[in-house]
C-alpha cells in the first residue's frame, strides 16, 4: 500500500519488509524446534512428577467438569481483557502485566532449572533447606496462602531467573520472552494432568471451538494478542539474518499451542509406562502427529497470508493419530478406560480455577497455562510490524 508524505512513508518503511525465504525457513523451524522441547522433556518429567512426594511438586488434575468449564471460562477472560484494552489506557495495563509476568516468569524459570542445578552442582554442596509459609487466621481456622519449600540451589536459580527477569522487563527482548515462555510451557506440561482420555477429548474438542471461533470469528484475538505484553508466545525473528539480534520481525507461537496438546502427548506417555511393555508407541504416535498438525498450520497461514488457529490441525492429528494406533493394536477400550489419578498419591490438588496463583510450581504452571489460553492461543504470523503482544 502507497501512501503520501515523508512522515507516514517513514512509519510504513518496517511495513514494507518482506522475509527472505531463507529467513522465513529458518523462523519457522526454531519456532517448530522451540515448542518440541517443552513437550517432549514435560512429558518425561510429568512421569516422575505424577510420582513426587513433595507436595509443592505434585500436579494440578483436570477432571471432565474443568474441561467442560475451561473454554467458557477462557472466552470471557479474553473478551474482558479485550474491553479493558479498548476501555483502559493500554501502557497502563502492560505495565501492571509485566510486573506481574516477571514475578511468575522467575519462579517458573527456577522451577524449569532446578534438576538442572541439581546434576551440576558437587554433592558436597552445602544444600540447606528453607520454607516460605504464608497463612491467614489462627487456630483451626488457619489456612494456608503460600507454601514454598526451597533449598540453596533454588536460591541460584532464583538469581540466574531473576537477572533474565530483569533483563525481559527492561528490554523485553526476544530471547528473554523466549526463555520465559519455554519455561512456562514446560510446567505446563510437567503440572497439569489430565485425568484420562476421554478428558483430554473434550479439553481439546472445546477450545478447537474456542480457538476458531475467536480468529475466525471476531477480531477479539487478534486485538488481545497486538495489545498484550507477555511472555505467553515464543517469538523468532525474520529477519535474523540481516539484522541479527536487534531483528523487529516476528514470526510467533502462541503457548496454548503447545501446553494444551502437550498435556495430551504427556497423558498418552503416562498410559505407555502404565501398560508396562517397555513401549512408548502412543507417546511418539502422538508427538509425530504433533509436528505434522504443526507443520500444516505453518504451510496453511504462509501459503494464504493469514493468521491461522492452530489447534483447528492439531487437535485432530493429535486426538486421531493415537486413536487410529490404538484401534490397530486393539487397545482402544483400555486407553479410554485408563486413569491417570492412579499414577498420582492421594491427595494430589485438582484444577478448580482458572487462574490461581500461589507458592507452589504447580499453581504457577496452572495459572500461566490458563492466561495463555485466554489470551493467545493460535500462532500470528505478522510482516506489517514487530510484535508487541
Amino acid at each position: 500500500m502507497r501512501t503520501n508524505g515523508r512522515k507516514q512513508g517513514a512509519l510504513n518503511a518496517t511495513a514494507k519488509f518482506v522475509a527472505t525465504p531463507e529467513g522465513t525457513a529458518l523462523a519457522y523451524g526454531s519456532l517448530v524446534f522451540m515448542a518440541l522441547l517443552p513437550i517432549f522433556f514435560g512429558a518425561l518429567r510429568s512421569v516422575t512428577c505424577s510420582k513426587s512426594k513433595n507436595a509443592a511438586d505434585m500436579p494440578e488434575t483436570i477432571t471432565s467438569r474443568d474441561a467442560a468449564r475451561f473454554p467458557i471460562i477462557a472466552s470471557c477472560t479474553l473478551f474482558g481483557l479485550y474491553l479493558f484494552f479498548k476501555v483502559f489506557s493500554q501502557e497502563y495495563i502492560n505495565l501492571l502485566l509485566s510486573v506481574y509476568f516477571f514475578a511468575l516468569g522467575v519462579l517458573a524459570l527456577s522451577h524449569t532449572m532446578s534438576p538442572l542445578m541439581t546434576k551440576v552442582f558437587p554433592a558436597s554442596f552445602p544444600n540447606k533447606q528453607y520454607q516460605l509459609l504464608f497463612t491467614q487466621g489462627t487456630g483451626e481456622s488457619k489456612e494456608e496462602i503460600v507454601n514454598y519449600e526451597f533449598d540453596t540451589k533454588n536460591l541460584v536459580c532464583l538469581l540466574i531467573s531473576s537477572v533474565v527477569g530483569v533483563w525481559y522487563l527492561l528490554k523485553k527482548h526476544w530471547i528473554a520472552n523466549n526463555l520465559f515462555g519455554l519455561a512456562f510451557a514446560l510446567n505446563g506440561v510437567e503440572l497439569l494432568h489430565l485425568n484420562n482420555v476421554s478428558t483430554g477429548c473434550i479439553l481439546l474438542g472445546g477450545l478447537f471451538v474456542y480457538d476458531v471461533f475467536w480468529v475466525f470469528g471476531t477480531n477479539v484475538m487478534v486485538t488481545v494478542a497486538k495489545s498484550f505484553e507477555a511472555p505467553i508466545k515464543l517469538v523468532f525473528p525474520q529477519d535474523l539474518l540481516e539484522k541479527g539480534l536487534e531483528a523487529s520481525n516476528f514470526a510467533m507461537l502462541g503457548l496454548g499451542d503447545i501446553v494444551i496438546p502437550g498435556i495430551f502427548i504427556a497423558l498418552l506417555l503416562r498410559f505407555d509406562v502404565s501398560l508396562k511393555k517397555n513401549s512408548r508407541t502412543y507417546f511418539y504416535s502422538s508427538f509425530l502427529a504433533y509436528i505434522f498438525g504443526l507443520g500444516l498450520t505453518i504451510f496453511v497461514m504462509h501459503t494464504f497470508k493469514h493468521a491461522q488457529p492452530a489447534l483447528l490441525y492439531l487437535v485432530p492429528a493429535c486426538v486421531g493419530f493415537p486413536v487410529i494406533v490404538a484401534l490397530f493394536k486393539g487397545e482402544l477400550t483400555e486407553m479410554f478406560s485408563y486413569e491417570s489419578a492412579e499414577e498420582v498419591l492421594p491427595g494430589s490438588p485438582r484444577l478448580t480455577s482458572f487462574p490461581t496463583v500461589s507458592g507452589s510450581p504447580a499453581s504457577l504452571a496452572s495459572s500461566m497455562d490458563a492466561v495463555s489460553m485466554m489470551t493467545g492461543s493460535s500462532p500470528r504470523h505478522r510482516r506489517l510490524q514487530p510484535t508487541s503482544m
